[in-house]
């Protein structure tokens, strides 16, 4: 974003004056272009070989010098031009994570949990909802979704996707009357790829109603939905939002749905789609349009891209006052907690954790809506956690 422009002295010409080569040959080789004087091999050598030369000779040595200087500047101004933006966003982000969140930025009792596909394929048994319910006793967590697809492409979810799923909603009502079990249904859509669901056939989102309704009546409590890549501004994915709530308020059902991360900067989705053929992020006008037609939504805060653990809770900060300023108070707010581990590009294990998501969260409600009753944070995912990440959890957010 910096702009730098280099240019000539155009009083300068070579080799109209005997004296001005031979005064340039005098100077300390390399010290125009920032050199240590001595620690260049080629410079001593173009020194030894200036004793003894014509003034032609010299003022041909001093145009190479000055072709050699100008194409180090014209290699360096591109490098600055993508690197001082990066540097500038990671050091906004690192002031972001500072200060102090406010006392009582802690659980409102409405978290939730991402559960693997175990719990309803018949690997899990009875043992292992004990084991659960003990996990997640005195915490926050109200509502469980549980992977029960995912959706065939055309919207239909056969009945052998879950055939546990009756056995495993009676077990937590049962070890943890307090807790919802929700569905969490999805699938890949063909925004990216000529393979995946299409939103845009009327045909297919009526088949994703249709399961909607079917699996409310197998007896889930609610249904979260995750269909991805869904790219910023699609008006089908809004219109299948406004139809699903019809089927699950008429049922008393929460519609659930996770969500893509806020532009950190407007308009970054474009760039970003643009330059690189996916544009992971929502306008914040989209992300508020989403967050009006649902019970609950949860922002997948996770896998950001971000070197630094500072940076990335300042990122999470930000997302967090993003989200917030658009979500209308009646709507759950969740903002996604890594609890799996992972090194590659997207997600670095050193710098998304737990600790650094857990204050940037408590940063980005103190400094937006404090007092926001319907927050809180979704752990993602049981199957990948660690001690570490249930215990930096239950201190930095349960307490």
């Amino acid at each position: 974003m910096t702009d730098q422009s280099t240019g000539t002295d155009a009083e300068e010409t070579p080799g109209t004056d005997a004296q001005e080569p031979r005064q340039e040959a005098e100077e300390t080789p390399g010290a125009e272009a920032g050199e240590t004087p001595g620690t260049s091999a080629e410079a001593e050598a173009e020194a030894e070989a200036e004793k003894d030369v014509t003034p032609e000779e010299a003022a041909a040595l001093l145009r190479r010098r000055r072709v050699r200087r100008r194409i180090r500047i014209a290699l360096a101004v591109p490098v600055l031009l993508l690197v001082l933006p990066v540097l500038v966003a990671l050091t906004a982000l690192r002031i972001n994570y500072m200060g102090d969140p406010a006392d009582g930025t802690y659980t409102r009792g409405k978290d939730a949990i991402w559960l693997g596909h175990a719990w309803v394929d018949g690997r899990k048994k009875d043992a292992d909802v004990t084991a659960l319910a003990a996990r997640l006793k005195d915490t926050g967590i109200r509502d469980l979704y549980v992977h029960s697809g995912p959706l065939e492409h055309d919207g239909t979810l056969p009945a052998s996707s879950y055939p546990n799923a009756r056995w495993f909603i009676a077990a937590v009502h049962r070890e943890m009357p307090q807790i919802r079990v929700q569905a969490w249904l999805g699938d890949v859509l063909a925004s990216e790829s000529p393979h995946g669901m299409r939103l845009e056939r009327a045909a297919t989102r009526e088949a994703v109603v249709r399961s909607t309704r079917e699996i409310l009546a197998t007896g889930f409590d609610g249904v979260h939905f995750d269909l991805e890549p869904l790219h910023s501004g699609d008006q089908d994915y809004l219109t299948l939002l406004d139809a699903l709530h019809r089927v699950t308020a008429a049922q008393d059902a929460p519609l659930s749905v996770a969500a893509h991360q806020i532009d950190p900067v407007p308009g970054f989705h474009s760039f970003w789609g643009t330059t690189t053929g996916h544009p992971k992020w929502w306008s914040q006008k989209f992300f508020g349009e989403v967050a009006r037609r649902v019970d609950q939504i949860a922002v997948m805060s996770y896998d950001t891209i971000q070197p630094l653990e500072g940076t990335y809770g300042g990122y999470v900060a930000q997302q967090t006052s993003l989200a917030l300023e658009v979500t209308p108070p009646s709507t759950d707010l969740l903002m996604g907690l890594p609890f799996y581990h992972e090194n590659r590009f997207g997600h670095w294990n050193h710098a998304e954790t737990v600790p650094a998501g857990v204050r940037g969260v408590r940063l980005g409600l103190s400094r937006t809506d404090a007092d926001r009753a319907n927050f809180g944070v979704a752990l993602y995912v049981d199957f990948a956690a660690e001690e570490a990440d249930w215990t930096a959890y239950r201190e930095g957010w349960v307490r």
